[in-house]
Parts: structure tokens; C-alpha cells; sequence
């Protein structure tokens, strides 16, 4: 594997950072996943501008601009070869000192991986996953945007846990106010009486690029959505509920906190929602129906 660092491809063996970036020692960068289906990187633009962005929020310069960096991701992808995969962007705030002072760190590090992904099993796919509430609560908003896409991902981390020891495969997050706000690794959707429902970015959730194309394929649709708070209890008598991220795609959710949603199946909108994700993102022009 190649991995491309601050204007080299590297092998991986080769592919090291210092003990002294803050991106190891605080947490302190940003970063986004990818997506390759075909040879073609999907929605790269829009995943850089949302990097760009998570950057500015946290005064770390990216040391190139959205078209250098554009034009090397396709580079490390070719060379690794990856027709159907997965690409992790990250940029550090650099090497610095022990202390916490970003601006002693001169020079941010951007780093390439591009490499396979499958997040779930198929069968999930095909028969739906089991969620579980987390105990951990969202971080507020006021403390750290949700639209920042921090390698500080520990709140995150904690919900997985839950998730992994109660035997799931996620785990939903709410906020300080007891509303959902997405999932520890995905965007929330429900489904009541043909309406979809999503919490809104306010709400804790990151506003994300596989969530705004669902979002649109489903108004094409003529399916109705809004976002607005969600609370639990509305979480167990839904019709349907499904996430939406990057390694996950549109992935139904048949059982939360113990309580069957819907039939114990993924749901009609759900599916057709999955399949037309899929064909936008393989570049087929999706058909109404």
C-alpha cells in the first residue's frame, strides 16, 4: 500500500508521523472518509469543501489548495489501485511542543490512505441491524460544532463501546436536551406514516453528504422529509428506520433499544432509498418511481 504524506507516496511501512504532531497528542486536526465506486472518487468536491471548511472553524491552514489536494487523492488512489474502496484524507496541525499552543506547530501535515472498506456485513444489508441507545450523550454544540470533523473522536468512540458490549452494531447518540443526534458513526432517519424525519445539524448531527443526497433522492421521490427533534419515544413506534454515512451507505435498522421496528424487516422506503443511493453513486441516473 502507498500512502501519500505531505508530497510524497509512501510505502506503508514507511508512512510515519512524529510522536510530537498534535494530531497524536490532542486529537487536534480534521478529517474525512471517502468513498470509490468504480475507479471514480464519489462527491470528491464536496468532501474537500466540508474539510476546507472544518478547518477554517479550527484556524489549521491546509497547506495547499482544494485542487493540488484534489488532484493527489486521485494520484494515491491510482496508485494503490482501488477500483471499489475507501479513502481516509487527514491533516494534522504538525509537529509542536508538549504544551498545547497550536501556533507553535509551523507546518500542518496532510496525510493519504486509500485502501478497502466494508463497514457491515451484507446480510445486514438484507435483514437489517440491531441498535442500542448510548449512555454517552452527544457533545453540546457550543463545546465542539458537530460540522467540525475532528480526529478527536473520542465521544464517538465511547458510544461504540456501548454498542459493541451489548452486542450491536451502533449505537445512537442523543444531546444534552434528550433529542437525537445521530449515531456514533452515522446520520438518523425515521419513518412515520410516509414521512421522513432526521434530527437537524443543531440537534448534534453532522450535516452529512450521504445524508443531503438521501435527503434529495428522497424529494425527488415526492417523499416528504423534515427535520426536526426526535425523541426516543418516537424512536420506538416508527415505521422504518435506517443510517446514512459514507462506509455505511443506507443500511435499515429493524430493532432499537429491544423494541422491533416496523415488521423486523427493513422497511419499503428504506429499500428503495438504498437502491437509488446505490445507482446514484455507481453514476446511474436514478428513475422515479
Amino acid at each position: 500500500m502507498k500512502i501519500w504524506i505531505d508530497g510524497q507516496l509512501l510505502d506503508e511501512a514507511q508512512a510515519k508521523v512524529s510522536v510530537f504532531d498534535h494530531g497524536l497528542l490532542y486529537g487536534d486536526g480534521v478529517f474525512e472518509g471517502i468513498r470509490v465506486y468504480s475507479g471514480r472518487i464519489f462527491e470528491l468536491r464536496a468532501h474537500l469543501v466540508r474539510l476546507y471548511e472544518s478547518a477554517k472553524a479550527i484556524r489549521l491552514d491546509i497547506p495547499m489548495t482544494l485542487e493540488e489536494l484534489s488532484e493527489v487523492t486521485e494520484k494515491t488512489v491510482n496508485a494503490n489501485e482501488i477500483s471499489d474502496g475507501y479513502i481516509r484524507l487527514i491533516v494534522t496541525r504538525g509537529v509542536g511542543t508538549l504544551g498545547l499552543d497550536p501556533f507553535l506547530c509551523k507546518k500542518p501535515s496532510v496525510i493519504i490512505i486509500a485502501d478497502k472498506i466494508q463497514l457491515y456485513p451484507e446480510e445486514f444489508y438484507e435483514k437489517g441491524m440491531k441498535v442500542i441507545s448510548s449512555a454517552t450523550m452527544r457533545i453540546h454544540p457550543m463545546s465542539l460544532p458537530p460540522q467540525i470533523k475532528s480526529l478527536n473522536y473520542l465521544n464517538n468512540i465511547c458510544a461504540t463501546m456501548d454498542a459493541i458490549e451489548h452486542g450491536v452494531q451502533e449505537a445512537l447518540m442523543f444531546n444534552h436536551l434528550g433529542y437525537l443526534a445521530e449515531a456514533s458513526g452515522d446520520n438518523v432517519f425515521v419513518v412515520k406514516n410516509g414521512i421522513l424525519y432526521t434530527p437537524p445539524t443543531e440537534a448534534g448531527a453532522l450535516n452529512g453528504i450521504t445524508r443531503s443526497i438521501v435527503i434529495e433522492l428522497a424529494k425527488q421521490q415526492g417523499l416528504p422529509v423534515i427535520e426536526k427533534d426526535i425523541a426516543r419515544f418516537e424512536l420506538y413506534v416508527c415505521d422504518e428506520c435506517f443510517l446514512t454515512g459514507t462506509a455505511a451507505e443506507v443500511i435499515g435498522v429493524v430493532e432499537i433499544d429491544g423494541r422491533v421496528v416496523g415488521n423486523g424487516k427493513p422497511g419499503p422506503i428504506t429499500a428503495k432509498l438504498r437502491k437509488l443511493f446505490y445507482e446514484y453513486a455507481h453514476g446511474r441516473k436514478p428513475e422515479n418511481s
